[in-house]
């Protein structure tokens, strides 16, 4: 049975076909998680490299994410997702075996950090075939009419791996050694991969396969959308330690937790007012709720502002990836949803990487907290953006019928 002939289901039994799956993202995202925190201070600290490469050897993932995009779409629209999947986590267990070699043999700096590089470069190309396969198999197995369900369980799975995996990585390399990093993202991978086997596969979708150009193009507006909402989620990750210390101020971790807290309940609670309310509506909504969030942050005079200031920023950005998402997976034919979806996602990588030197350039410029601003500036874009792609899309929903009125008006003429 294909995705697009799949019975209806309660909202119940929908959910319990969509977690087996997206519970690979979870895998997935916990061997990035684990490692996260601790490396940085691993390749400064122990081997002696400066905070550049540091910060280099951890971005070298985002990079191999970014280009690996398009390899993780078309594997899932003609391999399958299942077998995306399996690919991503095989090469996400290559990266700790990397890992783990790379912690051996600290006492050679210049090995131990060409190792550490080649797994993260392992490990970012399995996040995209992982995350990409995960989503595309939780569709064939649940229909597209849930799609906003499944993009939405796929982010709570990402966001709560790396809130769970770089306390604890840091836990064990504090009580154990940092060889248990790799021993750890070896295990995930391997048990992943296992539960992974007696899952079903999905049938893969035939019929008309976009280039991925022209899936690129299609879905352009909307990536853009998602890029300046994520200049926010970018910000705060970055820049949110750095202006609680300018202000004296404590418990600045306190703030992620929240936006993850916000971020995470969002999506449970509001996922499906996108199937209700149509994806450009609800972004409309979120990026206006993020964008308040983030002039309470710029404004604020006291911690409590702040942190109220963090938590309507992750409650906005929660759901502005699946709302958008869905509308621009539906501009492609089915067998070129993994590239749409491939497609689309580039564009979270890009804003994440763009906006730390963008934000850095203006806090040290304006200061810290201007950096809020100029994220509540591209939050308040994407809405107008939103507004846009909203009117073109009545516009064309409207024009649809008296077309098809046209030409069978045309037709009849003619005969």
């Amino acid at each position: 049975m294909s995705a697009d002939s799949a019975p209806a289901r309660n909202g119940f039994s929908t959910t319990l076909q969509i977690i087996p799956v997206v519970f690979f993202t979870f895998l997935c995202y916990l061997t990035i998680g684990i490692p996260l925190a601790v490396l940085p201070g691993y390749v400064h600290n122990d081997l002696g490299f400066s905070t550049v490469m540091a910060g280099g050897a951890i971005s070298v993932q985002y990079i191999a994410t970014l280009c690996s995009r398009a390899l993780a779409g078309r594997s899932a629209d003609t391999l399958g997702p299942k077998k995306t999947v399996s690919l991503g986590l095989m090469l996400c267990g290559a990266s700790g075996v990397m890992l783990l070699l790379a912690t051996l043999v600290d006492h050679w700096p210049g090995l131990s950090i060409a190792l550490l590089v080649c797994s993260r470069l392992l490990l970012g190309c399995g996040e995209s075939l992982c995350g990409t396969g995960a989503i595309l198999w939780g569709i064939g197995r649940v229909g597209t009419s849930h799609n906003a369900r499944v993009i939405s369980w796929n982010g709570i799975a990402t966001y709560g791996a790396l809130a769970i995996g770089a306390p604890l990585g840091v836990e064990m390399v504090h009580f154990v050694g940092y060889w248990t990093l790799g021993i750890s993202v070896i295990a995930l991978a391997a048990l992943g991969y296992w539960l992974a086997r007696p899952i079903a596969p999905v049938p893969i979708v035939h019929g008309e396969r976009m280039s991925y150009r022209s899936v690129f193009t299609r879905v352009l507006p909307h990536g853009i959308g998602l890029a300046l909402g994520s200049a926010g989620f970018g910000s705060i990750a970055t820049f949110i330690t750095l202006f609680y210390a300018a202000r004296h101020w404590p418990n600045a971790a306190f703030t992620l937790t929240l936006f993850g807290l916000m971020f995470i309940g969002a999506r449970l609670l509001f996922a499906n007012t996108i199937k209700r309310f149509g994806g450009f509506r609800v972004a409309i909504a979120s990026f206006s709720c993020e964008c308040a969030g983030l002039l309470l942050l710029w404004l604020a005079p006291v911690p409590n502002v702040a942190l109220a200031g963090a938590a309507l920023t992750g409650f906005g950005f929660a759901l502005v990836f699946p709302a958008l998402g869905v509308e621009a997976v539906g501009l492609v034919p089915p067998a070129s949803r993994g590239a749409a979806l491939s497609a689309y996602s580039v564009f979270l990588d890009l804003s994440l990487g763009i906006t730390g030197p963008l934000a850095g350039y203006v806090a040290n410029v304006f200061g810290y907290g201007s950096v809020f601003l100029f994220a509540a500036i591209a939050a308040a874009a994407a809405v107008a953006l939103s507004v846009s792609l909203h009117r073109r899309s009545v516009q064309g929903a409207q024009s649809a019928p008296v077309a098809s009125a046209a030409n069978a008006s045309t037709v009849q003429q003619t005969e």
